[in-house]
């Protein structure tokens, strides 16, 4: 897969008619991350977290990091439960990478998770592959409304793609070079929830915790996650026909 450098079209609730309007939204956005405050765990796990856990979660923000303050919510509960966690603009995901893999061979490091909204979900599968590439596993990725259709190749155990079919939201597909489960869930019958909103939802946010925790803690994940009011569009194995056809 090749690095993500960006695509035309839906960008968190601009549209971009131009690479030169995206260039410069790219330069807007490194700026902003160099000079506003990313939030908790930005560079380094939160203070107080548990190296017990054996686990870092990275959350990729959106263009110019105003549109997925709510992953600052879902860092702040999972730090409670001791997860080290980083929070960084989507523009950084390569550097991310590089620092899991790092964790990962140094032994601090055993379970990696991915979240990211809106363009931060759409860089996901290319953290995937590279880490694939780096020969890190990836044990649970979550994408909260990708706005492009993006496709999978690597190897993550398993691959959320919320989004929401009434939006921007597109499902993930799967390349032949994937390896791991993935799930589409469509979740626009969840009441309040939007592009801009997906990842400030409180129902949504417990999902994305509640799979973390399954992955961290070895706990069931939320049955719920898969049933109503989310029912999944599809598994790679089991997709409907329409959602075939849309893929």
């Amino acid at each position: 897969m090749k690095p993500y450098r960006g695509y035309p079209g839906f960008f968190d609730g601009l549209s971009v008619l131009c690479r030169p309007w995206l260039r410069s939204l790219q330069v807007m956005a490194i700026a902003l991350l160099l000079a506003i405050p990313i939030g908790p765990g930005t560079a380094n796990a939160m203070p107080g977290s548990g190296p017990a856990t054996g686990a870092h979660v990275f959350l990729l923000r959106g263009v110019l990091n105003i549109f997925s303050l709510g992953l600052d919510d879902i860092a702040a509960k999972l730090e409670r439960q001791g997860i080290p966690v980083t929070v960084a603009n989507f523009v950084s995901w390569s550097s991310l990478a590089d620092q899991a893999a790092a964790e990962y061979r140094s032994g601090k490091v055993r379970t990696i998770i991915l979240v990211g909204h809106s363009s931060g979900a759409t860089a996901l599968p290319d953290m995937v592959a590279k880490l694939d590439q780096l020969g890190v596993p990836v044990k649970l990725a979550i994408g909260l409304d990708s706005v492009f259709r993006t496709k999978l190749a690597g190897h993550a155990e398993r691959y959320i793609n919320f989004y929401v079919a009434s939006g921007p939201g597109e499902p993930v597909t799967r390349t032949r070079d994937f390896r791991g489960a993935l799930e589409n869930v469509d979740v626009q019958a969840v009441p309040g929830v939007g592009h801009l909103s997906i990842d400030k939802n409180q129902i949504m946010q417990q999902k994305v915790i509640s799979a973390i925790d399954a992955a961290v803690f070895n706990r069931p994940a939320m049955a719920s996650v898969a049933r109503s009011p989310l029912q999944p569009e599809a598994s790679a194995a089991k997709q409907s026909p329409t959602a075939a056809a849309r893929n």
